[in-house]
């Protein structure tokens, strides 16, 4: 597979390994590729707990319906 980098890419990449933080430009794609599919992969980890709490309460009756927690919106965005 070839991939174009813009020039501003290459010369950060090559930057990289010229200051020693990487042993080749391979090297360094691959970890920002690592890096990149571990970002994408764990995105919304944080949000799970959010999402557990949420539907705790809503199981314990807790909950506002749709329709008003919409009209309350609407009232913060109007003023």
């Amino acid at each position: 597979m070839t991939i174009q980098l813009s020039p501003e890419q290459q010369r950060w990449l090559e930057a990289q390994v010229e200051a020693g933080h990487f042993s080749s430009l391979e090297q360094a794609v691959a970890v920002a590729i690592a890096d990149l599919m571990a970002t994408v992969e764990d995105d919304l980890d944080w949000a799970k707990p959010l999402v557990d709490e949420a539907a705790a309460e809503l199981d314990r009756g807790e909950g506002v319906p749709g329709d008003e927690a919409l009209a309350r919106i609407r009232k913060v965005l109007d003023r």
